[in-house]
């Protein structure tokens, strides 16, 4: 993107989507690796989720890094490949992604978020293991429309979706590719309800023109536009959106943790 000496704010959701981030963090602070940090991410992902007992999942990287914790997510900073990154996780859901963007430009200065994690295809075109690079993001679940307001759009702000910036998308479009991967560019739609029902995916793809849905992404980009940071926001596919494909989801966790840390580095590096 740049030479500058520019600050990124880098969210994922879930521990599995920062993971390797971090891992690469410590490296930079020559603090030791903390052993297989995808493995040890998933299991506490699983755990959150309750689906894995309460012991599971080792140590998150920490050592070496400054690490501070704000309503309860711990923010890592350090530098990754010599750029600046604060690094967290926000958790899921729209509340939680948006506190997480307010704390990283309010709190500590970052020039530019990156959003990254997996999300649901609403695009036949667009498989599972395929990265979704947003034009644009959309609260698919806000719907004012009694009061005139178009369906989508939030009361008092100045538009229905909330734009990526240019240089952020093209860069990360670009790295994708130079990683291998399939990257698209569209349309994000979030909200707080994963969609899993063929005819509600329909009717999203149909309203919005939407590519991808996910849970944080027109969150984070909302409160990016209000600061005027600029922001970008990067989906590994994982399903369809429909309740019609069955992955084993640790496996892919891990392999588009792989994908998307690989793509924010390059991204950031420029």
């Amino acid at each position: 993107m740049t030479n500058s000496p520019i600050k990124y704010g880098i969210i994922g959701a879930m521990d599995v989507e920062v993971a390797l981030l971090k891992e690469a963090l410590a490296a930079g602070a020559g603090a030791p690796a903390p052993g297989d940090a995808l493995e040890a991410a998933i299991a506490r992902d699983l755990r959150d989720a309750g689906q894995a007992p309460l012991s599971a999942g080792g140590s998150a990287p920490g050592a070496g890094l400054r690490v501070t914790t704000v309503a309860g997510m711990e923010f890592f900073e350090g530098a990754i490949d010599d750029v600046p990154c604060v690094v967290v996780q926000c958790g899921v859901g729209m509340v939680n992604a948006a506190a997480c963007a307010q704390e990283l430009i309010g709190r500590f200065g970052v020039g530019a978020v990156v959003n990254t994690g997996v999300g649901g295809s609403l695009d036949a075109a667009i498989d599972i293991g395929d990265v979704v690079v947003a034009t644009d993001t959309v609260n698919w679940v806000m719907d004012v429309a009694n009061l005139g307001y178009a369906l989508g759009q939030t009361p008092g702000m100045d538009t229905l979706a909330f734009p990526a910036d240019a240089s952020l998308r093209a860069a990360a479009v670009a790295a994708a590719q130079a990683e291998g991967v399939a990257a698209h560019e569209g349309r994000v739609a979030s909200g707080d309800r994963f969609v899993r029902d063929a005819a509600e995916k329909e009717r999203i793809a149909a309203a919005f023109g939407a590519r991808c849905c996910e849970m944080e992404g027109a969150a984070i980009a909302q409160v990016c536009h209000l600061n005027s940071v600029p922001c970008a926001i990067v989906r590994a596919i994982s399903d369809k959106a429909d309740g019609s494909d069955a992955v084993d989801y640790p496996v892919f966790e891990a392999a588009a943790a792989r994908h998307c840390a690989a793509i924010v580095r390059r991204m950031i590096a420029g």
